[in-house]
């Protein structure tokens, strides 16, 4: 009923305000924030798919004479939807070959086999592949082996003790926070972090590099999983003197399944390895060879075309990936990027942005109370609507408000999409959450009960990094 209500209404409301005798700000401001409407109302919604929405802009603009075609288009080909497609690309190499879950069940095995320290091995392996994949596949790839595990306490001699249900409990809520905050500490590994640098560079040539996010998004992560670890197993949810042995045989077993580390494994392992260190390093390489001019995106490139093009066999013409892999590639979400960007590019043109800084400039308000109010929206907003989606909306908003009150940008920008991906409250607002969810050993309630108490903290970390911490770091 409300995806129904939806299709209808986000037509219905861009007409009534197009069509409207009066005029509220100007022609194409007006006509820009008709467009909005009707993409909101479709993202809250998802009456259609939230990629879809995002391809009103390319038909809109140009009718509406806010923006010609190429201009439109120009943002759906933005070097840093190229940089996620290579991160994607990446993430798909690791899949095949399945490395992703062998680093998994080795950071497992790691930890130890104490109820407490199979715990935070599941939290720290999922957050780790949450850095470079999907949180979804992340996710995705921890939840049967902690099923495996869980059922060891079903079948024991006591049956599923409340102890026992309590270990469950932190086991699938550990994974699915560990997901959603494991993706903050990469730029490829949440969208709302890509899309927020796409703005930057497009709108404000402010150029954020893998290994500066980094430095603030890596504490922030380990900072959040740290936090959940010890609320879930110390506070809410504690199994206490649980104890049982054969958890590790089953880790072991699953290892063993995966058989030696293959060929292939070692050479995705080289090229992501390699990747990596290019992306950290970038800023140092770009010193020492001053013509070389390299950014993010070319490295994120290169090594998707590596990939493709590496031979594993030559004569059998066998190479890591081949052009039909890319059929699981998320090509959605970088369409979904260009019509975020397009959105942001035409409330700047449209002087949205502008009318925005200027009356927050007008207004007697303090910067903290309003920076703490607009991450408190985002992160609570989040739990009810696609997070990429709302950064899409927001972000360039944010940033006219930050103009307002005459701080850098940047200062106001990054926390509040930090927000964004700190949805830990409620089933639907993460995929994550969703899959853990659905293996019936969660209820609505309990995900709530912890949810709520992980987003106050984190509101309250992000606004301390807000007024101490980034300050120091940009």
């Amino acid at each position: 009923m409300t995806k129904n209500i939806g299709l209808f209404a986000g037509p219905l409301l861009f007409l009534i305000l197009k069509l409207l005798p009066i005029t509220l700000l100007s022609e194409a401001s007006d006509s820009v924030i008709a467009v909005a409407t009707w993409m909101i109302i479709w993202w809250i919604t998802e009456a259609v798919s939230i990629s879809v929405t995002a391809l009103l802009p390319l038909i809109l603009f140009p009718l509406l004479k806010i923006m010609p075609i190429a201009e439109v288009g120009a943002n759906y080909g933005s070097p840093i939807i190229f940089l996620f497609f290579g991160g994607f690309v990446m993430a798909l190499a690791l899949e095949k070959v399945n490395l992703h879950k062998r680093i998994a069940l080795n950071i497992i095995k790691i930890t130890g086999t104490t109820p407490n320290k199979v715990i935070l091995g599941f939290m720290i392996a999922t957050a780790t592949l949450s850095m470079w994949i999907s949180n979804t596949a992340s996710t995705v790839v921890m939840l049967p082996i902690a099923m495996s595990v869980i059922g060891l306490l079903i079948n024991d001699e006591d049956g599923f003790t409340k102890k026992d249900q309590n270990f469950a409990l932190s086991v699938m809520l550990g994974i699915a926070f560990s997901a959603n905050a494991g993706g903050i500490a990469t730029v490829i590994g949440t969208p709302p972090n890509s899309v927020m640098i796409g703005l930057l560079e497009n709108e404000y040539n402010i150029e954020i590099s893998f290994l500066k996010w980094m430095v603030i998004g890596v504490p922030f992560s380990v900072t959040m999983i740290g936090i959940s670890y010890l609320v879930l197993v110390k506070w809410m949810f504690p199994s206490g003197t649980l104890t049982f042995g054969s958890s590790k045989d089953i880790i072991q077993e699953e290892i063993k399944k995966l058989g030696p580390t293959s060929k292939k494994e070692k050479m995705v392992l080289v090229i992501f390895g390699i990747t990596v260190f290019l992306w950290v390093f970038r800023t140092l390489i770009n010193k020492l060879f001053p013509g070389l001019g390299l950014s993010d995106t070319v490295i994120s490139v290169l090594a998707a075309v590596v990939l493709f093009t590496v031979p594993f066999n030559l004569k059998k013409r066998d190479f890591i990936l081949q052009w039909n892999d890319t059929q699981k590639l998320a090509w959605g979400i970088l369409i979904l990027f260009g019509g975020g960007l397009a959105l942001a590019k035409g409330m700047s043109v449209s002087g949205i942005v502008d009318l925005v800084s200027n009356a927050i400039a007008t207004a007697d308000v303090s910067i903290i109370v309003t920076a703490s109010l607009l991450i408190f929206l985002m992160l609570f907003m989040t739990e009810l609507m696609s997070n990429v989606a709302l950064v899409a909306v927001l972000a360039p908003v944010v940033a006219g408000i930050a103009i307002g009150l005459e701080i850098p940008i940047l200062y106001l920008l990054i926390p509040v999409t930090m927000a964004s991906s700190c949805a830990f409250m409620l089933p639907m607002a993460t995929p994550p959450n969703a899959i853990v969810f659905a293996s019936g050993y969660i209820k609505v309630s309990q995900m709530a009960r912890v949810g709520i108490l992980l987003n106050l903290i984190a509101v309250a970390i992000l606004i301390v990094m807000f007024q101490f911490i980034i300050p120091l770091l940009f």
